[in-house]
């Protein structure tokens, strides 16, 4: 079985990245709630409390058994839990003066397996408004800051023999953080010399224990799935496929509102890795479902709702089918997930507007415990052409939603034609791949404009280009004038119905990356 590591979450905003640099060192682990109840096994080789929004001082603040978990595996507290390991141990943790927050200098106090290669002097990020002012009795000082007079610390071996605990220690600073400099040293040090794990999660280890894990769960049953052409029903479908083989049916629905051609292109590449792919045309059943339809929220509801009554149509077809696939992943699960609750529920938009329950099938989701980047790494290793896995994400209503008007036939053809200059141009120009998501907007704008002597009143289209990380936050994407001007020309000379074309420069927060 796989190694893992436990990560507490105590409700910091760090905790992902936390998961993040333990996955980036070839170990497994998964984020729980700090309140869930959990048994050790000897998969689970240490576990990390991360930090909170709380104070360990305020009477509501969450508490967990840490001298009960280091009768069983190392432990490391990062900012609030650190905090909380030194006052459970009998330390003090008061208010700071002010709120310490931003780059500082460790000085390392003695040399330690935790620190092992971290640099006098190394930036850490620090965010808390508690300190820690004594350590508890039984544990040692092993950095201190020019503010803080306990940047990092451990419980002393020679405590830890008299009770036969394993290690413990506590960070007061953010190690995860990108403005750590050496803090992924110290998760790996953590990890490596400290849990001793052995480093060996890859994505050739992970498709090999999913695909015995699937064979396991579906046995001789059949699986139907709806498929999009992005890369999560992809990479899971694919996964799906190599345990059950032509037992997975995918669904693939043409709504009327995918990118220019996409429809024909996404199930040549099915068709070409090796995936039994139905292909559906209900562009009409869309167009007529959407007609005049202009606010976005009901725009969303009405595809969600008619995809599912066509794919409930299709699958019907599929008596034998016991379970439904699904691209869900882990940042969906994280999302779902409370400190303030033990319960774990998939947003619904992941969860196909209930079909499960209407179906009665059993939920497969492989790549439920993978982070996006990772799903990439999964698809390439499975064999998934290059150009589907590097696809910008796109949203599931699809030209709906960039849109800003009621949806025809018409529109939808003007903005795939746009659509598909400004993809195909950042393509040609080596940029596509510099660019998180690209997207032109139809705007319900029409305008005065002049080709050759004729006059015009044609509609307007936005270009959205952003770089980003995870999506979670995003700036716009600052292309070349000259290929700006290059697609825009592009557009407006070959587009019968668009004089007009503008550069959406603004950033999320405080706008979206969609517009609707």
């Amino acid at each position: 079985m796989t190694e893992k590591i436990l990560i507490l979450d105590f409700g910091s905003q760090y905790t992902q990245l936390i998961a993040r640099a333990v996955r980036e060192a070839n170990v497994y682990c998964e984020i729980i709630p700090c309140n869930k109840n959990f048994t050790f096994d000897d998969t689970i080789k240490g576990i990390i409390l991360s930090g909170s929004p709380f104070s360990v001082n305020e009477t509501n603040a969450p508490v967990v058994d840490i001298p009960a978990m280091i009768n069983h595996v190392p432990v490391l507290g990062v900012c609030y839990g650190a905090q909380l390991t030194a006052k459970e141990f009998g330390g003090k943790v008061e208010k700071s003066n002010k709120r310490e927050y931003g780059r500082a200098k460790l000085h390392k106090e003695k040399d330690d397996v935790l620190l092992n290669e971290v640099a006098e002097q190394s930036q850490v990020w620090m965010s808390h408004s508690d300190t820690i002012t004594q350590l508890p009795e039984g544990f040692e000082l092993l950095a201190t800051t020019a503010s803080i007079p306990v940047a990092a610390f451990k419980l002393s071996v020679e405590k830890r023999t008299l009770k036969n605990a394993k290690p413990l220690y506590g960070l007061q600073f953010h190690p995860e953080v990108y403005h750590s400099t050496d803090g992924k040293k110290i998760i790996r040090n953590f990890l490596a010399d400290v849990c001793q794990c052995k480093q060996n999660w890859t994505p050739a280890s992970f498709i090999q224990e999913t695909v015995n894990a699937l064979k396991k769960q579906i046995g001789d049953a059949h699986v139907i799935m709806a498929l999009s052409g992005g890369v999560d029903s992809t990479v899971a479908a694919t996964l799906i496929s190599k345990a059950i083989g032509n037992r997975l049916h995918g669904i693939f629905v043409d709504n009327g509102v995918l990118r220019k051609n996409e429809f024909q292109s996404v199930l040549d590449t099915y068709k070409k890795i090796g995936l039994n792919v139905t292909g559906i045309d209900a562009k009409q059943r869309f167009y007529d479902a959407l007609k005049g339809k202009t606010d976005p929220e009901e725009k969303r509801k009405t595809i969600g709702k008619l995809f599912i009554d066509v794919f409930q149509d299709e699958a019907k077809k599929i008596s034998e089918a016991k379970f439904l696939g699904q691209g869900t992943i882990y940042p969906d699960v994280i999302e779902s997930v409370s400190v303030h609750g033990p319960s774990v529920t998939i947003k619904s938009h992941h969860n196909v507007g209930g079909l499960p329950e209407k179906m009665h099938l059993s939920l497969v989701e492989p790549l439920r415990f993978l982070f996006k980047d990772e799903v990439r790494k999964v698809g390439l290793k499975s064999g998934v052409p290059a150009e589907m896995i590097n696809r910008h994400p796109f949203p599931g209503p699809g030209l709906a939603i960039r849109i800003l008007s009621d949806i025809t036939e018409e529109k939808v053809l003007l903005l795939q034609q746009a659509d598909d200059i400004f993809i195909s141009s950042l393509k040609q120009h080596g940029l596509y791949n510099q660019v998180w998501q690209a997207a032109a907007i139809l705007l319900p704008v029409k305008s005065v404009g002049v080709m050759g002597d004729e006059r015009t009143y044609e509609y307007t289209v936005a270009l959205r280009a952003v770089t980003s990380v995870d999506g979670m936050t995003a700036d716009w994407a600052h292309l070349p004038y000259d290929f700006l001007a290059h697609v825009s020309g592009e557009i407006i000379n070959n587009i019968r119905g668009i004089n007009r074309v503008v550069y959406d420069i603004s950033s999320k927060p405080p706008a979206t990356i969609e517009w609707e």
